[in-house]
């Protein structure tokens, strides 16, 4: 029932954590449509925060909302895919070295940590625990940098990208390239060289660039709707 669902501000940021969330792990796809009332149902918040949250994530630029069609996932082309990357790698530089300045004993056993987790899975052939690693990785760095606001910055572009168009961590004979890339961000932050983490942090970035402008012009996506997870 539509009484027992979460009104308000709380339901307005649950409604728009979830479909972020869902955009970052590649659930939501570009092109899909957003559509209230299954939104409402799976997330148990009212039509109305639902609509709210819809707005404020058009204004973010991760969805946009298509007159007498309703909300659908933003599609971003290869080109202004690259054009985040490179916004991300002068952001992501500057949490690397931060990172390297800032971060406690533990914070940097935690990489290394997830240094060897990356270095299992690619080993294994398990290529979604190695995405999934390299989405916590760069999250910690950004964390560990104590630059909220480009960590604010990064969230709001890396939603804009759509990981699931872009999914590079899956791309047959990526993992091989983009480890030892991670592993040399990890070593600089341990060792607590800012220079050499800005560095590798940049290094990787203008890797993925160079995989993105390889990536086809079109490739194919699913316009089906689809509930987001609670």
């Amino acid at each position: 029932m539509a009484d027992n669902r979460v009104t308000g501000q709380e339901g307005r940021r649950l409604v728009s954590t979830a479909i972020r969330r869902a955009l970052s792990a590649g659930d939501l796809v570009p092109g899909q449509r957003l559509v209230e009332q299954e939104l409402s149902e799976s997330l148990h918040a009212t039509r109305n925060c639902v609509r709210e949250a819809l707005q404020d994530l058009a204004a973010d630029g991760l969805i946009e909302l298509v007159p007498r069609r309703g909300a659908r996932v933003r599609v971003v082309s290869v080109e202004e895919a690259i054009q985040i990357t490179e916004c991300r790698a002068a952001l992501e530089g500057l949490c690397a070295r931060r990172a390297a300045q800032h971060a406690s004993a533990e914070q940097r056993e935690g990489l290394r940590e997830i240094g060897a987790r990356m270095r299992e899975a690619v080993a294994g052939g398990d290529l979604s625990t190695y995405s999934a690693l390299n989405r916590e990785l760069h999250a910690r760095i950004a964390e560990m940098s104590g630059q909220k606001v480009a960590g604010g910055l990064l969230d709001r572009l890396k939603g804009q990208m759509v990981r699931y168009q872009f999914r590079l961590a899956l791309r047959p004979g990526r993992p091989a390239k983009s480890l030892p890339q991670h592993l040399a961000i990890i070593e600089a932050i341990v060792t607590g060289d800012g220079h050499a983490a800005e560095a590798a942090a940049r290094a990787h970035l203008d890797s993925v660039i160079e995989e993105l402008r390889a990536t086809p012009v079109t490739e194919p996506t699913r316009s089906a709707t689809h509930a987001v997870p609670a």
